[in-house]
């Protein structure tokens, strides 16, 4: 009877649970229904705060473009996305003035090695030569007979008479009028060629010098590791040749371009430059390939501006001198120069733009050439300013020397006392020129190393070759318990030691390895570098032991500012 009693309520509760349900459902849909329907119309309130509902009918053209018109929006809610794209144009507009900041400092780099070869260049070579002729007589003072630095010199005298010496013997007038009965897509062919192997030349050429001064130089008591001095003296005299006739092929295609008509090749020439953009522009640059760039954009300006001078020489030559030519000249020469400047100024304000570099970085560039000046007057130089600027730049001052006084002696006819005087004054002029522009570079450069905070490595050492690889290779040390348990190699009678049959490997601990102040590095670690990834640390499980060992793999650090020495072709990437 409970149960029957029991089973009817139980019946009765789940059927009132299905009507609740029902009327719930029924509720939901029909909300939903209201929903939707207000989702399709506009609701508006009257007077009284109830909603009134407008059909789809009510809408209209002018009031969807009164909405367009009156909608507004707030750029405060994204301030930091707004504030970054101000700071790039900012950038941008501070390019011009950072990048010819950097260009100027650098054309007057440029301008001093070139005048050293004219000016400082003569006077010390004669000065070891007068100090070898006198040597019977002093008797020898110390162990050498001249000192690196004025075997190098002497050298450089050698190379530049006897490549003068050829020089001589090559016709610039058949030189001319062989280029100039070329087509014009030809010439444009070939000046685009002699480009290239202009980066070629003085991408290499400055080893082949650098290996005559060493070989030349080196200690004695060395073994031995060369095929002599008079084989690299046959090299670098040839590579001198060689580039100079390069230069002054390229010179004489420029002069063509110039006494051409209609000017058509002078603007195929130019546009030239705008190609640069698309291929330097759209690649990833770092602070240090954009360094290395930036050096060679100075030194491609300043070997423009040598040939513009070699092409008004053997123009005003052709016209005898006469005054009124230059100004036919001169709207060329601007354009030139004007679409060297214009492409430069794109090409690095596009390059720190999609690369987030501040334009700031010019000024430690600025900071990282003058502190060549400044430690190539220190008493541990280890080599000429000249030869700095040639491995930091590419530029190779004696071939350009070497073209400009052939040139200028086939120009300029010297005839009695009165012309002899007057290349004296000349040269007393360059003289003073150099010597002027001396002193204010290196005033200028000690504020740039002071500014930079640079002046406590001027009293360091120079890195060594063992340091420097040192630093390129991973340290490798043995585990304490592996050192332990290891078996000494089995040897034989004779001393040998044998190949063991199963031998222990050899891991390295974190705490074996030495740490970062007690490794060797170069003296410019710490300055201008892009900071490099954190060590990874790496676990190896020994299938001896069992157990995890820590293997400290250092990554390769990325080249210092100071340490990036000559450009490369290929977007002046860096290996």
């Amino acid at each position: 009877m409970a149960d029957s009693q029991s089973t009817g309520l139980a019946d009765d509760a789940e059927k009132e649970d299905r009507e609740i349900g029902g009327r719930t459902s029924r509720i939901g849909r029909a909300k939903w229904k209201d929903g939707g329907t207000d989702n399709l119309r506009f609701s508006d309130k009257d007077a009284s705060g109830k909603g009134r509902k407008r059909n789809l009918s009510d809408l209209s053209l002018v009031r969807f473009v009164t909405t367009e018109l009156t909608r507004g929006y707030f750029l405060e809610h994204n301030e930091a996305k707004y504030t970054e794209r101000r700071e790039k144009v900012y950038t941008c507009l501070r390019i011009p003035k950072e990048l010819e900041k950097l260009m100027t400092f650098g054309f007057f780099l440029c301008l001093d090695a070139f005048l050293y070869v004219f000016t400082l260049l003569p006077l010390r070579v004669l000065l070891a030569l007068l100090q070898l002729l006198t040597l019977p007589c002093c008797g020898l003072g110390g162990g050498r007979l001249l000192q690196p630095a004025q075997v190098c010199d002497v050298l450089k005298g050698f190379i530049m008479v006897l490549c003068y010496s050829m020089m001589s013997y090559v016709d610039y007038a058949m030189m001319y009028h062989l280029i100039r009965g070329q087509s014009v897509i030809k010439l444009y062919i070939i000046y685009n060629m002699l480009e290239v192997a202009d980066r070629l030349f003085s991408s290499f050429g400055q080893d082949i010098l650098d290996a005559l001064y060493w070989t030349a130089t080196e200690p004695k008591e060395k073994k031995r590791a060369h095929i002599g001095v008079i084989p690299h003296f046959l090299m670098a005299v040839l590579y001198v040749f060689l580039h100079a006739i390069l230069i002054m092929v390229q010179a004489t295609t420029l002069n063509v371009a110039f006494n051409s008509h209609n000017k058509s090749l002078l603007t195929i020439m130019m546009s030239n430059n705008f190609v640069e953009i698309k291929g330097s522009v759209f690649k990833k640059f770092e602070k240090n390939n954009l360094f290395q760039m930036s050096n060679s954009d100075i030194k491609e300006r300043f070997t423009n501006y040598i040939l513009l001078l070699i092409v008004c020489l053997r123009n005003m030559e052709q016209f005898s001198w006469n005054p009124d030519h230059l100004w036919v000249l001169f709207p060329d020469v601007a354009m030139v120069i004007a679409s060297e400047v214009a492409v430069d100024v794109v090409k690095h304000a596009f390059i720190t733009k999609f690369n987030d570099i501040s334009a700031d970085v010019y000024g430690e560039y600025r900071a990282s050439l003058a502190f060549d000046l400044v430690s190539s007057r220190q008493k541990n130089a280890y080599t000429d300013y000249s030869d700095s600027v040639s491995r930091r730049m590419g530029f190779i001052p004696l071939p350009l020397a070497l073209l400009l006084i052939r040139v200028v002696s086939s120009s300029v006819k010297i005839q009695g006392s009165l012309s002899f005087m007057c290349v004296l004054l000349f040269y007393f002029g360059l003289i003073t020129l150099k010597v002027l522009n001396s002193i204010v570079l290196l005033g200028t450069s000690c504020a740039f190393v002071k500014d930079a905070n640079m002046e406590e490595k001027l009293f360091d050492p120079p890195p060594s070759a063992a340091s420097s690889r040192v630093n390129s290779r991973t340290p490798r040390a043995k585990t304490p318990h592996t050192a332990a348990t290891q078996q000494e190699p089995m040897t034989d009678k004779a001393g040998i030691p044998l190949a063991s049959v199963s031998p222990q490997p050899a891991y390295v601990a974190e705490s074996a390895v030495p740490p970062a102040s007690a490794l060797p590095k170069s003296d410019s670690d710490a300055f201008l570098t892009t900071p490099d990834e954190e060590d990874d640390v790496i676990k190896i499980i020994n299938t001896d032991t069992g157990l995890d060992e820590e293997v400290l793999a250092r990554r390769t650090p990325k080249k210092d500012l100071l340490e990036i020495d000559r450009f490369t072709i290929c977007g002046n990437r860096i290996d």
